[in-house]
């Protein structure tokens, strides 16, 4: 059932997004703030409360409107792989479920304009305004602590091996290309706002995100939208391809025009961009998909990054449970074709992604949609952390480069958790 829509007000006062994050979340066990990234001049960052709740997968998304706010009231959780999976109808290791927050009360943050929204229920909207005029001490990156050894599913030899089998895959017709991932695990105790603001701050993404419900934290530096539906268009914009950014500004540039001309690189993305499209041409009316953008690359604090976007207008009656059939888990973390790829990955990884390779985002009640993928990101329940990392396997990867990418996209949710790449996967040679 759709809840009653919220009120908006405009609040007038200044409003530092982190400080107020952290006054919110003292004091509420179930918090989201999905952040546009450290120092935004652009999009829209969202912080507030709400109770849990199950999405609402049969409502419609076709007759989703342009707002001056983009999210004003609905859902803000997460979508775990392995459920995707085995809805999909791949096998999967057992899963630790999706998990969403019917929000309650949203702090709208527009950082183009530098203007902020208090959006709650009519009779709570004074309280909610009044808290985001409160004055907040000014939020810092918390020193990085000393983690305990880190542990991976694999050694880069054992990952390398995989890669090979990836490859007499793609040989055997099998696939023609698969994304195989990994896991690193930090035991013990983790503080995840401290780990988060260190994330943010040192891997700034526009879909950034910390998401905490039923006591499992979600830490996220995603740099990829998987899903955005306005207006009745739905969009994705698949990532196939990274490189680390340079020593400076010459090699910097040199990296990022090697990856544009990189042949692997453009023909993995071009892959996974032809499945998007087939998903999308399932939920999609006939001639509207379009390949808006190919081969762009976008540029991180860490990393080059390979885009591509691919759209189309929604037929009618297309619902919310109607579009993730169709796209999820998204072709960017399966390979393709798709249902072939996730089975063979389940019997080659070893163990669960969990909600790495997922999606995270929020589903608003007027069916507007905007959820990223789950990478460059950390999740943290009792007693530990865990970093899952991975990359496309085409026939012309290399073992070598594959490791030392997997290794460039776990090192920094690493680092925000004090934490090391472990022995071997950290090496020079490799890296």
């Amino acid at each position: 059932m759709v809840p009653e829509p919220l009120s908006v007000r405009a609040v007038t006062a200044q409003v530092d997004p982190a400080a107020f994050f952290l006054s919110l979340e003292a004091i509420s066990p179930d918090v989201f703030w999905l952040d546009a990234g450290a120092g935004a001049r652009e999009g829209w960052s969202f912080i507030g409360t709400g109770a849990v709740d199950h999405l609402p997968v049969d409502m419609r998304i076709e007759g989703s409107d342009a707002s001056e706010i983009p999210f004003s009231g609905g859902w803000v959780g997460w979508c775990d792989y392995e459920t995707g999976a085995r809805n999909a109808g791949a096998p999967a290791a057992e899963a630790v479920g999706s998990a969403w927050l019917r929000a309650t009360r949203i702090a709208a943050f527009d950082h183009s304009t530098g203007e902020t929204w208090a959006i709650a229920a009519t009779a709570d909207l004074d309280d909610w305004a009044e808290s985001l005029r409160m004055p907040l001490r000014p939020a810092s990156v918390p020193p990085v602590p000393t983690a305990p050894a880190v542990s991976a599913r694999h050694t880069p030899a054992e990952y390398a091996t995989l890669i090979e089998e990836c490859r007499q895959l793609i040989r055997a017709g099998i696939a023609y290309q698969l994304c195989l991932t990994t896991r690193f695990t930090v035991p013990g105790a983790h503080d995840a706002v401290a780990a988060y603001l260190r994330l943010r701050d040192a891997t700034p993404a526009h879909h950034g995100g910390f998401i905490r419900i039923g006591g499992r934290a979600l830490l996220s530096a995603s740099p990829e939208q998987f899903l955005h539906v306005e207006e009745g268009v739905i969009r994705t914009k698949p990532i196939k391809g990274t490189r680390p950014r340079g020593a400076d500004a010459e090699s910097d540039a040199a990296l990022a025009a090697e990856l544009q001309a990189d042949p692997k690189e453009r023909a993995e993305n071009v892959m996974i961009v032809d499945l998007m499209r087939n998903d999308l041409s399932r939920v999609c009316d006939p001639g509207t998909i379009r390949v808006d953008g190919l081969w762009e690359v976008e540029s991180y604090p860490a990393v080059h990054q390979l885009v591509s976007t691919v759209s189309g207008r929604a037929s009618e009656g297309t619902t919310v449970g109607m579009l993730l059939e169709a796209t999820f888990p998204a072709g960017s973390m399966t390979g393709a074709p798709k249902l072939s790829a996730m089975t063979r990955l389940h019997a080659l990884e070893g163990g669960p992604r969990g909600v790495y390779a997922g999606c995270f985002g929020y589903v608003g009640h007027d069916g507007g949609i905007d959820l990223a993928m789950v990478i460059r990101s950390i999740v943290i329940d009792a007693g530990q952390a865990v970093v899952g990392a991975g990359g496309g396997i085409t026939w012309r990867s290399v073992a070598a480069s594959e490791v030392a990418e997997v290794a460039t996209k776990a090192r920094a949710p690493l680092a925000a958790l004090g934490a090391g790449m472990p022995a071997h996967w950290g090496s020079d040679i490799l890296n």
